[in-house]
């Protein structure tokens, strides 16, 4: 299958922007909020915004496999990954950090992203070999030193019992040898492209989907950053969410810190 990226790229920011005016609509009411499983909570919006973005792909390029978070679909070795609602725990909250993620993944590596961040009127966007976006303008990781940097975070609510062991001593090391300070927002496709921006200097984060990262982590590395898993392997993050990203020098420093945590641990 040959890929036009750029009439692609036009689609998914349509779609983006569609189910950005869902989410914002049901923002300050939203409705049949429920849990799919502890701690991760889905309501109508996601749905809605999902069915959206599904029509609209389908529309534009209906060969292609598509993956919401919500429905499903079927994986394919070119497809796409979409999360309809990004921070549903925020959104039902009403702390406006939350996004709509659409990915193009070809041969598990991202090739085209949009994050669509509708209650902050953000847009960010990149596809492979061109520049990173927000809102049109060029973007580009931060070049702060290790030392000053304040690195975005997310706790491993998916799977608390048995990942916090493996992730305090990292997040603890962060925070107290390394940066500058730490932030958790809740949404991890703005976590990354806000890394992606420089607004934040790093990223890093654990067992997440393939949807919440594939276009956040496609726009960083199109804004000249690293993305890997946390041993740095560069495509098995896409697929077991454990995922460091951020500037070379950053990104080194948080491996450095996880390969030491994990050595003082077996101790």
């Amino acid at each position: 299958m040959t890929l036009d990226l750029d009439a692609l790229l036009d689609a998914a920011v349509d779609a983006a922007e569609a189910a950005g005016t869902i989410v914002r609509d049901a923002f300050a009411a939203p409705t049949n909020v429920r849990e799919k499983r502890p701690g991760d909570l889905v309501s109508d919006a996601d749905f809605a915004s999902e069915r959206s973005i599904r029509a609209a792909l389908a529309r534009a390029a209906p060969d292609i496999a598509f993956v919401g978070e919500e429905e499903g679909g079927q994986r394919a070795e070119v497809g796409w990954f979409v999360d309809p609602l990004d921070g549903t725990a925020n959104f039902v909250h009403g702390f406006p950090v939350v996004g709509v993620s659409i990915a193009l993944v070809e041969h598990d590596v991202p090739v085209l992203g949009v994050v669509h961040a509708p209650m902050l009127g953000l847009l960010y966007s990149a596809r492979r070999g061109g520049r990173a976006r927000c809102n049109g303008d060029s973007i580009h990781v931060s070049d702060r030193p290790v030392a000053s940097s304040i690195c975005a975070t997310g706790f491993p609510f998916r799977a608390k019992t048995q990942r916090l062991a493996e992730y305090f001593p990292v997040f603890e090391r962060a925070l107290r040898d390394e940066f500058e300070d730490l932030r958790r927002a809740g949404s991890a496709s703005l976590d990354l492209t806000w890394t992606a921006s420089g607004v934040f200097d790093g990223y890093f984060e654990q067992n997440l989907a393939t949807w919440d990262v594939a276009a956040g982590g496609l726009i960083v590395r199109e804004a000249g950053g690293v993305v890997t898993d946390w041993q740095g392997d560069d495509v098995a993050w896409l697929h077991s969410g454990d995922i460091v990203a951020g500037p070379p020098a950053v990104h080194a420093r948080i491996i450095e810190l996880i390969a030491s945590a994990a050595s003082t641990s077996t101790v």
